[in-house]
């Protein structure tokens, strides 16, 4: 047996409790919606505070609420800079660091505003935008305001029909995009001037300027000169079949374009220029039509145009990066199994060195001296909070603590990680999360959590969705496997789920729950439920058709017919990735790996979740399974969300979500009674 607490000292806290409470409480939906998100750190350009973002979420309004706030770099207290019911996001430093632009609702659509960070009134500088503002920022001189915003394309022309309808016409693919319709909508690059005045569109062509799919964390760069701004921009003319995005650099006086990266017809992004603008580096992925590729960090000469790949011998994938700033090297966020690591790589000889693998580190800032960086950091116990990270000492110190005053008192057990030999032969990790109030004594019934993507992984992290702790609060032991196609484990690891959605990872899982009966004594073998989404869904419908060791499931927004998936879904390079092609040309693999085919055998009570808007995964996914349950007489029970897309993201039905979900697998598994 292999056993390992995952090391979480740096999240570790004393759980006290509150006024007129009499001891610590299991974790409940009041309590995951009362918490606040922490988000989108930025660094004063003299590096003495960083503004970022709290969101809080309102039953009553059903809706969160986004405020900016400044803590000082080296650690004091946080404040809060602006406060409105519309929402602010989005904060950038001006360059000279007087100003702060921001975005904000209030007064009805979005606008740019500006707002000095020592306090004062907020002023709007852009007209009000109504297709949304996105990808805020100034150039390095301080005279321009970058964004992109949704526009109509093309623009109509003539006097507007006296009779319009809901009707939507289109003629080509990609005319729907995870929970939105494209159909005559393009986002396109804008920019203005930092004090106020008309945008100008860099970008007045027939594309989605940045790239509506597949981009990186940041897809608009301005050239250290603010003469030129990156930007990626898929130009194939049918963008639904194929990963090529490109970085075109788009000259801000004269229009001109020039692509990059042309040469790979893989995806590239995530451009970011050098301090001293001779270079630029970027992401980029090698296999054309493959969203789950390794992503290599890229460094382009601008004025010979060689090329050079930085991690070009790893097996990981580089997530968001940034350049320090002397230019010598970079850092970046490399996931490493469950948790995100920070690595530096130096440009001269592409050496590189693990500076931090402690916690699940996301949203990369560093510090204008290059002596240290701000990250967002989380686990299983804790949500986001920012923390500086030394590079001369490897200090980490913590500047928020946003929710330590909601999570008192509340009782949570980190996570567990176990390994077992599965598919192949090769080791697969695996987590757990025992239920508060653990007692070793009794048995506990488990549940069993399937990941989606299927490219995607369990991480050390705290889920805003799929919360580990509100799945154990009730009293279930909750066990979770990265299985062969997660990320994380190296990319031939990644790449051995490609039409293999039904062998491997299936034989992942159930190992993995051989391995849990066998090793945790505490596990009710007679009490196993099973959940997931997306993939995961896709895996719980195979899972109800291969076996009947489950006594009940969950399936959100799952795949049932691959067949029909492939006609109704929106980024057709994934499936033909996946299956070997279309339908009409790999059929073997489409109904190899079909669950519909084999619905005779459904057995097993399901709930099955799914929202109208969601295009990746539509709801015919979800009618399809649970004709198919009821028609056989099996319990089922259908959730319909008419105004969730692949995601359950309102307050008020991520409550019902949580409702419907622990109530049903209650009714099999009486987490709280026979314990």
């Amino acid at each position: 047996m292999s056993r390992i607490t995952l090391p979480l000292a740096v999240f570790a806290f004393s759980l006290h409790l509150l006024p007129g409470q009499s001891g610590p409480r299991a974790l409940t939906f009041d309590d995951l919606i009362g918490l606040d998100a922490v988000s989108d750190p930025r660094i004063s350009p003299d590096g003495s505070q960083v503004a970022f973002v709290v969101t809080d979420y309102s039953l009553e309004e059903n809706r969160g609420d986004s405020d900016i706030w400044l803590v000082p770099l080296q650690g004091g207290e946080a404040r809060r800079l602006t406060r409105s019911p519309a929402g602010d996001s989005q904060p950038r430093w001006s360059p000279d660091g007087k100003r702060l632009a921001f975005v904000s609702s209030r007064g009805g659509a979005p606008r740019i505003h500006l707002i000095d960070p020592g306090g004062g009134e907020a002023r709007a500088v852009s007209p009000e935008i109504a297709g949304g503002i996105a990808n805020l920022g100034f150039s390095p001189d301080g005279r321009w305001l970058h964004y992109s915003s949704d526009i109509r394309w093309p623009a109509p022309e003539g006097e507007p029909d006296p009779f319009p309808t809901e009707a939507r016409i289109w003629d080509e693919l990609f005319y729907r995009h995870w929970d939105s319709w494209r159909a005559g909508t393009r986002s396109h690059l804008f920019v203005m001037p930092a004090g106020g005045g008309e945008p100008r569109d860099l970008s007045p062509h027939d594309q989605d300027a940045p790239t509506l799919a597949l981009g990186g964390y940041s897809d608009v760069a301005f050239s250290p000169d603010s003469k030129h701004v990156a930007v990626v921009i898929n130009p194939e003319p049918v963008p639904a079949v194929g990963t090529n995005n490109d970085i075109f650099l788009i000259g801000l006086e004269d229009g001109s374009r020039t692509n990059l990266t042309s040469a790979n017809p893989a995806n590239d992004n995530n451009p970011a220029f050098s301090p001293d603008g001779k270079h630029l580096a970027y992401r980029a992925q090698l296999r054309a039509g493959f969203e789950a590729d390794r992503y290599h960090l890229m460094l382009l000469d601008l004025a010979s145009g060689q090329r050079r790949d930085l991690t070009a011998e790893w097996t990981l994938s580089v997530g968001e990066f940034a350049w320090a700033p002397d230019g010598q090297s970079l850092y970046a966020l490399v996931q490493e199994r469950t948790r995100n690591a920070v690595y530096r790589v130096r440009v001269a000889d592409r050496e590189w060195e693990k500076i931090d693998a402690t916690a699940h580190n996301g949203t990369l800032r560093i510090a204008p001296d290059g002596r240290s960086l701000v990250l967002t950091r989380e686990s299983t116990v804790r949500p986001d909070e920012l923390f500086r990270l030394d590079l001369e000492g490897g200090e980490i110190t913590r500047l928020t603590r946003i929710n330590d005053e909601k999570l008192a008192g509340i009782a949570m057990n980190p996570a567990e990680a176990f390994e077992f030999t599965g598919a192949l032969g090769q080791r697969v990790q695996g987590m757990l999360i025992k239920p508060p109030f653990f007692d070793a004594s009794r048995r506990y019934p488990l549940l069993y959590l399937i990941h989606g993507g299927p490219q995607g992984a369990w991480n050390d992290s705290f889920h805003p969705r799929w919360n580990y702790q509100m799945f154990a609060a009730p009293g279930y032991v909750v066990a979770m496997v990265n299985f062969h196609g997660s990320t994380g484990y190296g990319q031939k690891f990644t790449d051995s789920i490609s039409r293999h959605w039904g062998d491997y990872p299936y034989e992942d899982l159930m190992k993995g729950l051989d391995h849990v009966l066998a090793n945790y004594s505490f596990v009710d073998p007679e009490r196993i439920g099973a959940a997931g989404a997306s993939y995961g869904g896709y895996m719980i419908n195979w899972i109800a058709t291969q076996t009947d060791r489950f006594d009940v499931l969950v399936n959100h927004d799952g795949l049932f017919n691959l067949e029909s998936f492939y006609g109704s879904t929106e980024e057709l390079w994934f499936p033909e990735w996946e299956f070997g092609g279309t339908p009409w040309s790999s059929r073997e693999l489409y109904e190899k790996w079909s669950p519909h085919l084999y619905a005779d055998r459904l057995t097993t009570p399901m709930l099955v979740i799914h929202g109208q808007l969601d295009y990746r995964v539509d709801v015919s996914q979800g009618l399809d399974v649970f004709t198919a349950l009821r028609r056989q007489g099996v319990p089922a029970r259908f959730v319909y969300f008419p105004d969730e897309g692949h995601w359950v993201l309102r307050p008020r039905n991520r409550r019902l979500w949580w409702r419907e979900v622990l109530g049903w697998l209650g009714q099999y598994l009486e987490p709280r009674s026979g314990n």
